[in-house]
């Protein structure tokens, strides 16, 4: 009796047969290709498929073969080659990889997450397509960091999003390698995870090329990519990015079909945080894009990184890709969008997933509200320009219902502070000095010194002298130069122009000012400024960190009603009753009564 193996002969030697027929026909070449495809497909080889890789049954098959067959060892070699080359077509046609590889890559990127926010109470995370607002595109340098918000005026509306370029990239070949530059907080990785959530659902633009999205982390491979044994691109893919993804355990997929599609053009890399890679690693990282991009010349590239990591690389490892884009700041319309779109969710997951007329209007009045409350407040309007913190200040607005988010600025910059300083850093493992010092301290005593000077810019001389005695007070032993790099390449806080240094918004001075003199106790620092216009922010907001009767009663005693009044209004503890009947009668009362 014959065995069941017998009887059901192995894949590998199912295909073995499979060459021999062929060769019998005329090779791989012309009819004998069709021929081999037809026998492939009236096997049973495509049901097992979905656990088997057909490159290890094509690689027996050739050795069943003998070289002796194919006439010598180096021709064998050779057919070798031409059999692995159809093996991504024969997988996808019996196993739909390509399918299940795209679900795969949107279902890793279908939240919306903005790193390093820690999550809420009460506050659910929305799917990417539910709150994300398309980003306009720029083909002309911006102002570094926050500093662009308050002094870049609006510009026309160009429509130039990332689809337009990918649309013309066919056509027009230097649209094939892209560079999307933006300071901390613009949305760089968010746009990528929304283009690859997209080519995964297959749910695209008319008009956008038909590709395979592959969403590299280069923060995840750095050390990988700087070590002497760097992988290959496909090898990256297969081995590192795919195995990670959601449900990989069923793809399956060998590196012949990746590398069909970086040779065939239907690729589209992108390579996120290339500014994550430490300033060491950069030029091995840099050698190893460019090689990589050669490589695969006909595939789509793009690249997002901060503008000073992509600008100011070293002298023969640099990386330059065709076209440099910049995010351009949320406009008016754009942060009203998501703060309708992204109220609209919350209230419907709170309501359990009904999306009724309630739900609805409740929505409606919360995003209304903080609407109103941004487009009264400049310095809550220009910070509303920039997509992470437009996140942070919504999330505070529905965590602290009904608040005046003017009257509740320390909270809010204290979390911005937070955030930028220390928990993005940390959760993307860059600037080690940064969060492992009290780098906020840092800042405040230099806030406080500018404020001292009426500085909006300090000198990189006087601001080096000033970090150099901080920190040797502090008994810490980095440098100088090197905590400022940090800080103002990661948390972006600080900014460089023209050879000075200012913080990203004067509202950050006075916020950190403030919490200097809060913390050091200090407030008769203050006294002398009641009358200073310059100084009326920064003590509004110390008022609202301590308990504000010594300061509202000095400054009744030196007749600064004004700004006595307006520390009553700031603060949320309870001040004195006999301080409280005096600023009732005072003018100011009257006025706003």
């Amino acid at each position: 009796m014959s065995s069941s193996s017998d009887q059901n002969p192995s894949v590998d030697k199912q295909i073995a047969e499979i060459l021999l027929k062929v060769v019998g026909i005329g090779g791989l070449a012309g009819g004998g290709m069709g021929a081999f495809w037809q026998l492939f497909q009236n096997s049973d080889i495509p049901k097992a498929l979905a656990s088997l890789t057909i490159g290890a049954g094509l690689s027996y098959g050739t050795t069943l073969l003998k070289s002796s067959y194919w006439g010598s060892k180096k021709r064998a070699e050779a057919i070798n080659k031409k059999i692995e080359a159809v093996t991504s077509n024969l997988i996808a046609a019996a196993t739909g990889v390509e399918n299940k590889y795209l679900l795969c890559q949107a279902a890793a990127v279908q939240a919306f997450r903005s790193e390093g926010m820690a999550s809420q109470d009460g506050i659910f995370i929305p799917l990417l397509k539910e709150v994300f607002v398309s980003l306009e595109l720029d083909t002309s340098a911006m102002e570094a960091g926050y500093w662009a918000l308050h002094n870049a005026s609006d510009r026309d509306n160009q429509n130039l999003t990332i689809w337009r370029f990918l649309e013309q990239a066919e056509t027009t070949p230097t649209f094939r390698r892209l560079a999307i530059l933006a300071w901390g907080g613009y949305g760089k990785t968010t746009l990528l995870r929304h283009i690859a959530f997209r080519y995964g659902t297959r749910d695209t633009p008319e008009g956008a090329p038909k590709l395979v999205p592959f969403l590299l982390v280069l923060r995840d491979y750095r050390d990988l990519l700087a070590s002497d044994r760097a992988p290959s691109l496909e090898e990256l893919i297969t081995e590192h990015h795919i195995p990670d993804l959601p449900d990989a355990h069923q793809l399956g997929i060998p590196k012949e079909w990746v590398i069909k599609q970086l040779r065939d053009g239907r690729a589209l890399v992108m390579f996120d945080s290339f500014d994550e890679v430490s300033s060491e690693q950069r030029p091995k990282v840099a050698r190893w894009l460019k090689q990589q991009m050669n490589r695969y010349s006909q595939s789509f590239f793009i690249l997002t990184s901060r503008p000073k990591a992509y600008q100011e690389q070293e002298f023969g490892s640099h990386l330059e890709l065709n076209t440099p884009l910049w995010i351009r700041n949320f406009s008016t319309d754009q942060s009203h969008r998501f703060i309708i779109r992204w109220y609209e969710c919350q209230e419907r997951y709170a309501s359990g997933g009904r999306d009724t007329p309630d739900v609805e209007h409740q929505a409606q009045k919360a995003s209304t509200e903080l609407i109103d409350q941004i487009e009264h407040q400049n310095t809550l309007k220009d910070l509303a320009k920039n997509p992470l913190l437009l996140n942070i200040i919504t999330t505070f607005h529905r965590r602290v219902p009904g608040a005046e988010l003017p009257k509740r600025r320390v909270e809010l910059y204290r979390e911005i502070c937070r955030l930028q300083l220390v928990d993005r850093p940390r959760a993307r493992g860059v600037a080690p000095i940064m969060t492992q010092c009290d780098a906020q301290g840092i800042l405040q005593q230099v806030a406080f010194a500018m404020m001292q000077k009426h500085w909006e810019r300090i000198p990189e001389t006087a601001l080096l002298k000033g970090l150099s005695s901080i920190i040797q007070k502090r008994q810490e032993t980095f440098s100088a130069e090197y905590f400022l790099t940090e800080v103002v390449q990661v948390s972006e806080l600080l900014v460089h122009q023209e050879g000075e240094y200012e913080f990203a918004h004067l509202s950050f001075q006075e916020y950190l000012a403030a919490t200097h003199i809060a913390q050091t106790k200090q407030e008769q620092r203050l006294y002398p400024h009641f009358t200073d216009g310059w100084w009326k922010a920064t003590i509004l907001l110390y008022s609202a960190q301590v308990n504000p009767n010594q300061l509202i009663r000095e400054a009744l005693n030196r007749d600064a009603w004004d700004v006595a009044y307006s520390c009553l209004q700031e603060t949320t503890r309870k001040v004195d009753e006999d301080l409280q009947a005096k600023l009732q009668a005072s003018p100011q009362h009257k006025t706003n009564a």
